[in-house]
């Protein structure tokens, strides 16, 4: 089942995502109880007082770091795909803003709500789904993990979505949310596999993706930037799936899930004898490492989530409701 929304919608969505993608591309207290064995025991990822408390320190420490362009003051409440992007563009904006970041605005986060999972062992999670003041109508999703109760709770995944495309969750009669397992056997592609996946889709096409702006749109606009004149384009499309990288999912009402997953990209501009490659920008600049003579390789982390239908419903076609990428490094050659 496709929740594609038309080109209108999604070239609004693009552009939101874009936009705040460019300003940006708690601990479990015992609250009274005693945890034991918390390892074993399946317990709620965090309180909802906490979860909002995770919200409020992750997006103070966030401004705090993008008015310095100082990546020390979020580097402890960011870690996965959004680390590895933020890292990099706060290292770009001081290297052309010494100073701090002269077009600060501070993002505000509003009407947030949480859904978080009952689940044992660790890493425990949650997602917060709040309004900004940037990204336009776009709800902000932020996956918080952490690996231990000594840890501090950490956003591994941002992405904007319509609201439109927001699924409902299962929950139980407390208002818990289900964690789906990566291996999930239900589902037309298991959490664990849709990093790989997708990034052969990307590669070869096929069935299993809805069409949209992430998946069919994504690959025409590649088919035609990949031999313009004086100049060859090539894309290698790498699937993360390990450790801090590992996706992500939420069961829900309809028993499909939502998951939240990373891949990796390069994008490599060579240019014809007699041709130069185009300059890029100052920030593309700012991490290029090598003299950009006849070629330059960008490499790029993206983190998508996607509904993934359960096994057997519909067309058993993914769908990817939105994707935030950023530019981590270049090489020129």
């Amino acid at each position: 089942m496709s929740r594609d929304r038309g080109p209108r919608r999604l070239r609004r969505l693009d552009r939101n995502v874009l936009a705040a993608a460019s300003l940006t591309a708690l601990s479990l207290t015992a609250s009274g109880c005693v945890v034991v064995h918390g390892e074993r025991e399946v317990l709620p990822a965090a309180t909802r007082a906490e979860a909002a408390k995770a919200l409020e320190q992750f997006t103070t420490a966030y401004n705090k770091a993008d008015k310095a362009y100082d990546a020390s003051l979020d580097a402890d409440r960011t870690t996965g795909a959004l680390a590895d992007m933020d890292t990099a563009r706060l290292k770009a904006g001081r290297a052309n803003n010494p100073g701090g970041n002269p077009s600060h605005t501070p993002l505000k986060l509003t009407d947030a709500k949480f859904t978080i999972p009952e689940k044992a062992g660790w890493p425990r999670w949650f997602v917060a789904d709040a309004h900004g003041n940037k990204g336009g109508d776009a709800r902000w999703l932020l996956v918080f993990t952490r690996g231990g109760l000594d840890e501090t709770w950490q956003v591994a995944y941002l992405t904007l979505v319509d609201p439109d495309d927001l699924p409902e969750f299962k929950t139980d009669k407390d208002g818990w949310a289900e964690a789906v397992p990566a291996d999930s056997a239900g589902l037309a592609v298991a959490p664990g596999k849709l990093s790989r996946t997708y990034t052969t889709y990307l590669k070869s096409g096929g069935a299993s993706f809805a069409d949209g702006t992430h998946t069919s749109a994504w690959r025409e606009q590649r088919e035609k930037q990949s031999s313009r004149p004086g100049l060859a384009t090539q894309y290698i499309d790498e699937p993360l799936t390990n450790g801090d990288y590992a996706p992500l999912a939420l069961r829900t009402a309809d028993g499909g899930a939502l998951v939240f997953f990373t891949t990796r990209h390069y994008e490599k501009q060579t240019a014809a004898q007699g041709a130069s490659v185009p300059t890029p920008n100052k920030d593309v600049l700012a991490l290029t490492t090598g003299e950009i003579k006849q070629s330059l390789t960008m490499r790029f982390v993206s983190n998508e989530v996607a509904l993934d239908p359960a096994k057997g419903s519909g067309d058993g076609q993914v769908s990817i409701l939105g994707r935030v990428q950023g530019l981590t490094s270049a090489q020129g050659e």
